[in-house]
């Protein structure tokens, strides 16, 4: 005599329990990376520039590629934003190589592949001055300079500070379009900042993508970025690797450059996915200003008004990485503002 199947609730909680031993696989599967993310393939071989800063030596890690056709004599440099690295920018260094550009992406010192000082006073100024020396080792004048999320940030002080040194700035979903702080966002110190870093896994950082990158909806390909990221947190260098983003996150909040937008001198394009809701600090700022924090929409057309050159191209369904979320899409806008 056939067995009776179990009532529809029980069925879907055997379901359900079913599956928690894959979900725990799949967390215990997260890799671990060195230090430099050592094991973590970079789409093109990896270079180091050697200098000297803050009394000790130090090595950055960038990807220089060379034009995939025939070279336009223009050279593109791409800057990451703090949860990503040069490796991020795959696709966009296809495109623009092949469209003629010399491409340099790269790693910030205290991140992904570059040194993580034990001590170091990072700010935007001293990674300015850092990726200048590396462009004036490779005999780079005048490059177009590219900058997502905190390179936003820097790519605008990069302008800043050498305004004659750069042909044309692009920022991709830039952050820092708002001053948190002066908005009403608490302070805290880089004590905190760090244990908030010691704290993060591959669950959270896909979390918090899903909810403030990405609105919601998820795509195979964004697990990869994640898994490198987690990586790093989870190997044996993940000490060192939270303590330099708990100085950098330090540096983001306590930095702004919105205020100098005004005395950028260059010719800029903002392209800003309007589904972003990107906002350091939101989760320590008082309730009434939680929800007006991020509005990326409204924080990209102001940014477009203030720059003195600047065009503003609106992604109205993509949010917080165009590059990542419609390669296609994205990269025709850049070459487009790069042709313009």
């Amino acid at each position: 005599m056939p067995t009776a199947a179990p009532p529809a609730p029980a069925r879907l909680a055997a379901a359900l329990l079913a599956l928690l031993p894959a979900a725990h696989a799949a967390a215990d599967e997260t890799p671990a990376f060195g230090p430099r993310l050592e094991g973590f393939e970079y789409p093109h071989p990896v270079r180091t520039f050697a200098f000297d800063s803050q009394r000790q030596r130090l090595e950055m890690a960038y990807l220089d590629v060379a034009p995939a056709g025939a070279a336009n004599g223009r050279s593109v440099v791409l800057l990451h934003g703090k949860n990503f690295c040069a490796a991020t920018w795959e696709s966009t260094i296809a495109a623009l190589a092949g469209a003629g550009y010399r491409v340099i992406a790269p790693d910030q010192i205290g991140f992904c592949k570059s040194d993580k000082p034990e001590r170091y006073q990072f700010s935007f100024a001293q990674l300015a001055a850092n990726t200048r020396a590396l462009l004036d080792s490779l005999g780079i004048e005048r490059p177009v300079v590219v900058g997502h999320s905190m390179g936003g940030m820097l790519a605008a002080r990069y302008a800043l500070q050498y305004p004659d040194a750069v042909e044309r700035l692009a920022l991709v979903n830039p952050i820092g379009l708002e001053d948190w702080k002066a908005l009403g966002v608490p302070w805290q110190d880089v004590d905190a900042w760090f244990a908030a870093e010691r704290m993060t896994t591959f669950d959270s950082i896909r979390r918090y993508q899903l909810d403030v990158y990405y609105d919601g909806q998820w795509k195979p390909e964004y697990t990869r970025w994640v898994e490198m990221l987690a990586g790093l947190y989870a190997g044996p260098g993940g000490e060192r690797v939270a303590w330099n983003q708990a100085l950098t996150s330090d540096m983001v909040f306590n930095q702004p450059v919105v205020h100098e937008f005004g005395d950028i001198a260059v010719p800029t394009t903002l392209f800003v996915g309007q589904k972003d809701r990107t906002a350091i600090g939101r989760d320590r700022a008082p309730e009434a200003l939680k929800a007006r924090l991020g509005d990326y929409p409204a924080l990209g057309r102001r940014a477009a008004e203030t720059i003195p050159q600047a065009t503003l191209v609106a992604f109205d369904d993509l949010g917080h990485s165009p590059q990542v979320e419609a390669p296609a899409r994205f990269e025709r806008a850049l070459l487009d503002a790069l042709d313009d």
